[in-house]
């Protein structure tokens, strides 16, 4: 018996509508392992670490390249905005991408496998969170509403029930847990397989989510986290922060943002007013941090206004 099977790949979900924003410092071999859900989208690819360093990205991707040199070459004295020697660097990669959606995902991210050992396209739970409305303001004990199989249970308003936009997914890891130093110091073998098929919506969004009247998903999907970081790095890394942390969230819980602020950029410029005023008695790392936030909206605005789109210019696949 004769078949035929058609050789055309059916067409993803938001193709032309969303980037991949990758950031390392090594080559990009992990690729492979997520061609059969990424190789029809676009990448782009910030190299952190020795610019002259050339790394290697498997052949059959499209993507844009950026190191040190070119993030300072395209926004001059503005580059001090862009973390630099970790993954932060990513934050170039949402300046320079002209899609309404970005997915990043580190080079140490896997792809992970449901119980019955089907590999999970991570990307596309992703975009069928963003797709689907969140519930930020009241809790449906079924999780997520607008999932196969889930409804909205007894009691929840109706007048709640269209439910938010949906502004960030955010997925979990499997296999190596997010510790900060100390616990990995205590726990260095402990795993996590645990599978949690549900997305809650966050009842306390970030700041500006709150103000805009956004939710945020976290929860599904899961990817397979496969390198654990030095404790002892992360340690001198984190150790102000450990203190920080208990004047930074107080902070951040407290925060109310002004009515006047109707714009993403309006708001994270307020912010970064109060990040100073509050914050920066704290340490002044955050008056730092603060006068950064307001480099990185003024980068932005100037790399995405029409004169600012000329001065790109990636190093690409073809080259």
């Amino acid at each position: 018996m004769a078949q035929l099977y058609s050789s055309v790949k059916p067409t993803p979900m938001l193709k032309d509508e969303l980037d991949i924003v990758i950031p390392t410092i090594r080559n990009l071999d992990f690729l492979e392992m997520w061609r059969p859900f990424f190789e029809q989208y676009h990448l782009i690819i910030v190299q952190d670490g020795d610019p002259s360093r050339t790394i290697n990205i498997p052949k059959g991707f499209d993507y844009e390249l950026y190191n040190r040199n070119d993030i300072n070459r395209i926004l001059g004295p503005k580059a001090s905005c862009i973390s630099f020697k970790d993954s932060a660097c990513r934050c170039f990669g949402y300046m320079v991408s002209k899609k309404k959606y970005i997915y990043t995902i580190d080079d140490d991210c896997f792809v992970a496998k449901d119980p019955s050992g089907k590999e999970i396209n991570a990307l596309e739970q992703h975009i069928k969170n963003l797709l689907t409305p969140s519930t930020p303001h009241f809790f449906n004990t079924l999780y997520d509403p607008y999932g196969d199989g889930a409804d909205f249970v007894r009691g929840y308003p109706f007048s709640m029930r269209e439910g938010a936009i949906t502004a960030v997914s955010h997925g979990l890891w499997l296999n190596i847990p997010d510790y900060d130093a100390p616990t990995q110091l205590v726990k260095p073998l402990e795993r996590n397989s645990r599978k949690i098929f549900l997305s809650l919506k966050s009842l306390n969004d970030e700041v500006i989510c709150d103000h805009m009247g956004w939710g945020v998903k976290t929860g599904l999907p899961y990817i397979w986290h496969s390198k654990a970081s030095n404790p002892f790095v992360n340690l001198r890394k984190e150790y102000n922060g450990i203190f920080w942390q208990e004047e930074a969230i107080p902070f951040f819980q407290s925060l109310a943002l002004p009515k006047e602020c109707t714009s993403v950029q309006q708001c994270y410029m307020e912010m970064a007013k109060l990040v100073k005023e509050k914050l920066g008695k704290v340490d002044p790392y955050f008056t730092k941090l603060a006068d950064g936030m307001v480099t990185w909206i003024e980068a932005w605005d100037e790399l995405n206004s029409p004169d600012g789109a000329e001065a790109k210019a990636p190093k690409g696949k073809d080259e």
